[in-house]
């Protein structure tokens, strides 16, 4: 971790090194900020593609603030084929609107917690992530009430004088959307990583390849990194 000086404005941009993030990043610095980045370990099947991504993107910017966070004993907890090996990683099924395997219990809370904490500590005042509602079909804690909740917790839990916003720019985009505002403001997508299963090529083939690869064609844009199929999810 590198430290920051804390008198100036700030922003911690919570980077998993996908997608969302990234364009969340390119956001908050086509705004002028100042940026810190938080990468969250959990045990996940792509975790050292995305750290290497998360360093790439943090390069791209030259933000020398930032902290990875350790929670791979959520491996130990189970219940998502993102952490235990015993789980398959299901195939994309776009029309799915019931909880998916992929989905990590609580994930998010915990992510945004520890980025609180560091942005109290720094004195930034923000913390951005890259949550998107077309997701919160299955994933509860990417719903715009989760976030609101956690504003009320932020607010009530850190100091009378701490004023850290939660920042979702991308909530309400579709990915074609988020593909394009990318584009416009000329984020690094080539560095970015969303395959839930792979690390060398893209599957192609899980959810997050899926919603990925209908942005990028609903976009009209060519998806710059590697996969091993690209099917049509138009």
């Amino acid at each position: 971790m590198t430290s920051v000086n804390a008198n100036r404005s700030l922003t911690v941009v919570a980077l998993s090194g996908g997608l969302d993030s990234c364009v969340t990043a390119a956001t908050a610095a086509a705004e002028g900020r100042r940026l810190a980045f938080a990468h969250a370990h959990y045990g996940q099947l792509t975790e050292a593609r995305e750290r290497r991504a998360f360093h790439e993107i943090a390069d791209h910017y030259d933000v020398a603030a930032r902290i990875e966070f350790d929670f791979r004993r959520f491996a130990e907890f189970g219940g998502s084929s993102l952490t235990d090996s015993s789980m398959d990683v299901s195939p994309a099924d776009l029309t799915n609107r019931d909880v998916p395997t992929s989905y990590v219990p609580f994930r998010n809370a915990n992510i945004l917690a520890a980025c609180v904490a560091w942005a109290e500590a720094i004195g930034a005042e923000a913390v951005a992530i890259g949550a998107v509602y077309e997701d919160a079909s299955g994933y509860p804690d990417c719903r715009p009430e989760f976030f609101d909740a956690f504003r009320r917790v932020v607010e009530t839990g850190t100091k009378p004088e701490t004023r850290v916003a939660i920042e979702t720019p991308v909530i309400g985009m579709s990915k074609a959307e988020i593909v394009r505002k990318g584009v416009e403001l000329g984020a690094p997508l080539e560095l970015t990583w969303s395959c839930y299963r792979n690390e060398e090529r893209a599957c192609g083939l899980c959810d997050s390849c899926a919603y990925r690869l209908r942005g990028f064609a609903e976009a009209g844009v060519e998806d710059p990194i590697p996969y091993d199929v690209r099917p049509n999810y138009r």
